[in-house]
């Protein structure tokens, strides 16, 4: 099933070609505003027949969008008078923080090493019913904090204090972080880029994720050109896909 989740113009790239990450607001532009409600709807049904209301957003490469994609549905999801708890959990290339402009002096790999607590952490409210936990230091092992019994923990009690937790993770083509948390979401929406994503991305990406016993919930499509009508400016869509 295929759903248009509404236009959005040319977006600003920055030096080295990639989407500059921005957040949507109240004064942001209906139709933008609107696509995220309606990807939000769709991964609420991908989401209740689990009573697991966590989920990863990720992507197959970098630049992709992916910050922006998981800092946005975060935003949208808050919406519905819902406690949500944005993490950014890309300990190798963070950029939630840079989004919304909150300090990453400390964050998750301090808390997982031992260095801060959550309280101590957290953003708190940085928009109503929104929260968010930036990656904090970038640490020598990553891979190694994700899959540590500290941070499952942490993750297994905060999914019991707020209704959704999102992950913002590092591309799944470029290291396996993101799939080392399978086990405690109920799956993955991946970001894909129109002219960017390849089809051998996709069917490497599914096959990764078959291969780790982990789930997809669905696709979100970015940068993707409606056609020029006689006397119409082109305009960029958002698509979720169910998969």
């Amino acid at each position: 099933m295929k759903i248009k989740l509404g236009k959005k113009k040319a977006e600003k790239r920055n030096a080295k070609g990639e989407a500059r990450a921005e957040a949507i607001s109240e004064k942001g532009k209906f139709a933008i505003v609107e696509s995220y409600k309606s990807a939000r709807t769709n991964i609420m049904f991908s989401l209740s027949a689990d009573d697991n209301k966590a989920f990863a957003v990720t992507s197959y490469s970098k630049g992709d969008g992916k910050s922006t994609v998981s800092s946005n549905l975060a935003i949208s999801f808050s919406k519905t008078e819902n406690r949500v708890l944005l993490i950014d959990t890309d300990l190798r290339r963070p950029n939630v923080h840079n989004i919304f402009k909150v300090t990453n002096e400390i964050g998750l790999s301090n808390i997982i090493g031992k260095m801060g607590n959550f309280e101590e952490v957290v953003h708190r409210n940085v928009l109503p019913n929104l929260d968010i936990l930036t990656s904090g230091t970038i640490p020598p092992n990553p891979s190694e904090l994700i899959c540590s019994q500290r941070f499952i923990d942490l993750v297994t009690r905060l999914k019991e204090e707020y209704d959704y937790v999102i992950f913002d993770t590092p591309p799944i083509g470029v290291v396996a972080d993101a799939l080392l948390l399978k086990d405690l979401i109920a799956g993955f929406v991946v970001v894909l880029r129109e002219r960017s994503t390849t089809h051998g991305d996709i069917q490497n990406l599914l096959e990764t994720v078959r291969l780790a016993d982990g789930k997809l919930l669905g696709f979100v499509k970015v940068g993707c050109e409606r056609r020029k009508k006689r006397g119409k400016r082109g305009y960029y869509y958002y698509q979720y896909y169910y998969y």
